[in-house]
């Protein structure tokens, strides 16, 4: 892998872990495009940590706080929230992985997102609860749909924002607590990568081209959360629905004539 498809990469990875279109099915598609589908884990594991450096940056005020109140309740919110997605990844990791690894199904899992995304637009400007409002069944619904996001190609994003907004959390809240609700997301992958990295599943891979996909996937993920930020507020989801949409129909185009 030279550097300029670790950056290529990297920036995929950033922009789309955060905008509604699935980051894992963009690297999928990425990977296969450059013939990298070997690359894999250490691949995987070094453009996630350049993701959880962007959301560390971004929400540093917010994790300082939590670390001095460790039982505050948006501490208790993050973690009711991110208990569904461990029980389910846990449970099903090797289904999941083998799924990630075949990317048999995700045409239709770019199409799910696209219609999810579709229908929570027309949401946006219900919502009325902020994040004080925000119940334990709410967060657990939204950990839910975040556990469904571990399918290669439905959005994590998307599809947290859109329980959120399905809640009657406003759109502003919706977004800042589904970022918020990543960075233990990200992290767990990370960990769960990096331990299966110890156990001696590490492929060769130019350091150079490792770091400037890493450094690419933080700046595109930051710039990637700020304009999702100005999306939710003036914006509309529906430009993210048509492109996944069509996405997975050439997805499965392709997959139908052999041609992926």
């Amino acid at each position: 892998m030279g550097w300029l498809e670790a950056a290529i990469l990297g920036a995929i990875q950033g922009l789309t872990e955060f905008l509604p279109v699935s980051s894992t099915g963009h690297l999928f598609l990425g990977r296969h495009f450059f013939g990298l589908d070997e690359a894999g884990l250490f691949l995987d594991t070094m453009l996630h940590l350049g993701t959880l450096i962007a959301l560390v940056i971004i929400y540093w005020t917010d994790l300082l706080a939590i670390v001095r109140r460790p039982l505050s309740r948006l501490s208790i919110l993050l973690i009711l929230g991110t208990i569904p997605a461990i029980v389910v990844g846990l449970t099903f990791r090797d289904f999941f992985e083998e799924i990630s690894r075949t990317g048999v199904t995700i045409g239709w899992e770019f199409i799910a997102t696209g219609l999810i995304l579709w229908y929570s637009d027309n949401l946006k400007g219900k919502g009325f609860k902020n994040v004080n409002d925000i119940s334990n069944t709410d967060v657990l619904i939204i950990g839910t749909f975040q556990a469904v996001a571990i399918l290669p190609a439905i959005s994590r994003s998307g599809l947290t924002i859109a329980a959120a907004l399905i809640r009657k959390v406003n759109k502003d809240t919706a977004a800042y607590f589904s970022f918020l609700l990543s960075i233990p997301a990200v992290a767990g992958a990370v960990l769960l990568q990096s331990y299966s990295l110890y156990q001696g599943q590490m492929e060769s891979m130019p350091l150079s081209s490792l770091f400037i996909g890493t450094v690419m996937a933080g700046v595109f993920g930051y710039l990637a959360v700020k304009w999702m930020f100005s999306i939710i507020k003036r914006g509309s989801l529906k430009v993210f629905s048509v492109y996944v949409l069509l996405l997975g129909i050439i997805v499965l185009f392709a997959q139908f004539t052999g041609r992926f």
